[in-house]
């Protein structure tokens, strides 16, 4: 694609955790202090990586269920909450390339805009503590709406609000779940390969673009 974003694209959303922010840390000991509140065993960062991207409910039904442990999740999650808010800051960083392609974007007068699953509440703090908080006219979390990816409606959500055609914009992600979220909503999609992927196939899918940097993105470097 050699036309600039600022004409190909007039809105680009992105996904946060795995795509703008390496927090797999931070995620992974809220949820091991959650695991120690009900004497389980701590999992390993790695396997945390293979459950992030469904929400936080789902994150820990999938470490409640590895574990073996029943329990009522309606009991653990507000433990888990507040391990998560305690762990937010805790060591997150920009990918590299983030800063200097949001700034590229901007230049070129593109809108940009999040959709994650992350809570809502706890993304402005994030995106404030980074240092682009101010990047981005509208974000949306994973309690904003009824839906939440993998569908679609986030994303067309997002495209109504800016008066645009979904498949006019771009989605940035890292993971199965954006991807299914911008094949539902008929937007294209550009993956990176540094994310989390939770079994997406970053060779063989229907991506714009598959890249290592958010520079490379599909007329930036342009």
């Amino acid at each position: 694609m050699s036309e600039s974003l600022n004409y190909s694209y007039p809105l680009v959303v992105f996904d946060l955790d795995g795509t703008l922010v390496d927090s797999a840390g931070d995620i992974a000991e809220a949820l091991n202090r959650t695991l120690e509140d009900w004497h389980l065993p701590r999992v390993p960062e790695a396997t945390v990586l293979t459950w992030i991207g469904d929400g936080v409910r789902r994150l820990v039904e999938q470490a409640f269920t590895a574990a073996r442990a029943s329990v009522d999740l309606d009991a653990v999650m507000p433990g888990f909450m507040v391990h998560y808010r305690e762990c937010l800051l805790r060591s997150p960083r920009l990918f590299d390339g983030v800063p200097e392609a949001l700034q590229q974007l901007q230049a070129r007068g593109v809108a940009l805009a999040i959709c994650t699953n992350k809570p809502e509440a706890l993304v402005q703090p994030l995106l404030e503590h980074l240092g682009i908080g101010s990047g981005f006219a509208l974000v949306l979390g994973g309690d904003s709406l009824p839906q939440r990816k993998p569908s679609g409606e986030p994303l067309r959500h997002i495209a109504r609000h800016f008066g645009l055609d979904p498949g006019a914009c771009l989605m940035v992600g890292d993971s199965i779940t954006d991807y299914r979220a911008a094949q539902d909503a008929g937007m294209p999609v550009a993956l990176v390969r540094y994310g989390y992927p939770r079994g997406l196939d970053l060779r063989h899918n229907a991506a714009v673009a598959v890249i290592d940097d958010l520079r490379q993105l599909p007329g930036l470097a342009d």
